[in-house]
């Protein structure tokens, strides 16, 4: 039987952060949440993560530092992310980084779900 899947949220805005829980955990997976890009780091949750949803802008470390720090340390969870300042340059970057997509607040739902079975559907 496959392990349950582990997906974190970052994002500084509370209600955002637990809107995206619940529907993780709708979906049968276990979600952690987090206010910055920091305190997951220091969790120790991010070797355990199968996706991660970011936001981008946040105070202190941003969701592109927290790509780049994840990259950095050799890890390769994929990644969702959400802003309410989306633009082509910004989504260029983050997906050729590596980020399954870049969705803007407020973000559709089916569409958050399908990157999220995306993210999932290749993990052992």
């Amino acid at each position: 039987m496959p392990k349950t899947a582990i997906v974190s949220v970052v994002d500084d805005d509370e209600s955002v952060r637990i809107s995206l829980a619940a529907l993780v955990r709708s979906l049968g997976h276990i979600a952690h949440g987090f206010a910055s890009a920091e305190a997951f780091l220091a969790s120790g949750k991010a070797e355990q993560t199968d996706c991660l949803i970011t936001d981008v802008q946040m105070p202190g470390m941003s969701g592109l530092d927290l790509q780049h720090q994840i990259i950095g340390r050799g890890g390769n969870v994929p990644m969702i992310f959400i802003t309410a300042f989306p633009d082509d340059r910004l989504r260029d970057h983050v997906l050729a980084a590596g980020a399954l997509g870049l969705l803007a607040k407020p973000y559709d739902g089916d569409i958050l779900v399908s990157l999220i079975d995306t993210a999932l559907s290749s993990r052992p």
